[in-house]
């Protein structure tokens, strides 16, 4: 039989409600030196609490369920980060559930194995459900958000970046560099989660400040994986059809730029690039991928905060550029490009 409070107690001599009280960490109930004595006795004989019979009797769960998917990129190690801080910070608990590539069944066996738990609320990472899947959530009255990707629905709360921001802002940020026929490379403008969408209608607004209209082999869609990279390269061609592109991932970025580099373009010279997302994956390659970076660890952070203190609004996270070595300046009297 494992070591139960009445053992600690006795151990210490204080009363089992008193050492109730500092194993729950009621706090105002007790000293810090009797915390101290309770919690090294614990140690000591090896005490660990069963959550599981605490949740039943109190009716309250201190876990947050992450579902996460087979994403395309790689920035759900960021999110976790920032989710488990959170966590730690406040005595939550967080477990990890994983709900396939975009499959039915793989979300919904997720969602159920979640929902047959006590659980203070779930976060999902970049989970674009399945309709079903969706209203499987909505009843289950328990609090949700979603990370990293934003909806038109009300009933969706999320903490993404501003995408359409990021759209216009890596536009913008080729325009000054004098570039005028510009790409946008691997983004998914089907999905439900508008992310796609958001980016490409605000890359069309800064280029309808230039009184520019994109031509339709500019845009190239995809999943953001870096398979889409090497389509859009190969699509775009080695005649230049344009001379800067827009990745939707970082790894659709490396796509291009290995594709690139087989057909004897070079990166920037020949054409540059700017990705979207700015993880550590901009560092290892040659050149290093000027991005606009996004802060994956503050939404996994406020992703949790507002879960746990049931904040309603929406939030978008800040968004940078960070110039590396992938992007080339146009000549002023280059008119070409």
């Amino acid at each position: 039989m494992g070591v139960t409070i009445k053992d600690i107690a006795k151990e210490t001599g204080f009363s089992v409600a008193t050492v109730s009280r500092v194993l729950s960490n009621k706090i105002g109930f007790f000293s810090q030196e009797t915390a101290a004595v309770v919690n090294d006795a614990a140690v000591k004989l090896g005490y660990k609490k069963n959550m599981a019979a605490t949740e039943l009797v109190t009716q309250k769960s201190s876990v947050i369920a992450v579902i996460i998917n087979s994403t395309k990129t790689n920035f759900s190690d960021s999110i976790i980060a920032g989710i488990q801080k959170k966590a730690d910070e406040t005595s939550k608990r967080v477990i990890i559930l994983y709900a396939g590539d975009h499959d039915f069944n793989s979300q919904q066996r997720a969602l159920t194995t979640a929902l047959e738990r006590p659980l203070m609320g779930i976060l999902l990472l970049s989970v674009d459900l399945f309709a079903e899947n969706l209203q499987l959530l909505k009843a289950a009255n328990i609090p949700f958000r979603f990370i990293s990707i934003s909806f038109q629905d009300p009933e969706l709360t999320y903490v993404a970046s501003d995408d359409w921001q990021i759209g216009y802002l890596a536009t913008k940020y080729l325009l000054k560099k004098g570039h005028k026929r510009i790409g946008l490379a691997g983004i998914d403008i089907e999905s439900s989660a508008h992310t796609g969408k958001l980016r490409l209608n605000g890359y069309k607004y800064a280029l309808a400040e230039n009184n520019i209209i994109p031509q339709k082999d500019w845009i190239q869609t995809g999943n953001y994986s870096y398979e889409a990279g090497l389509q859009a390269m190969e699509k775009y061609g080695s005649q230049k059809n344009v001379s800067a592109v827009i990745t939707g991932s970082d790894l659709v970025g490396i796509g291009l730029l290995n594709q690139a580099a087989k057909m004897n373009l070079s990166i920037p010279s020949n054409l540059s690039l700017i990705t979207i997302d700015g993880t550590y994956l901009c560092k290892i390659v040659q050149p290093q991928l000027t991005s606009i970076t996004q802060n994956f660890y503050k939404m996994g952070y406020l992703g949790a905060e507002y879960l746990i203190t049931n904040h309603k609004q929406n939030a978008f996270t800040d968004i940078k550029i960070s110039e590396r070595g992938s992007v080339q300046k146009v000549p002023d009297d280059n008119t070409k490009n």
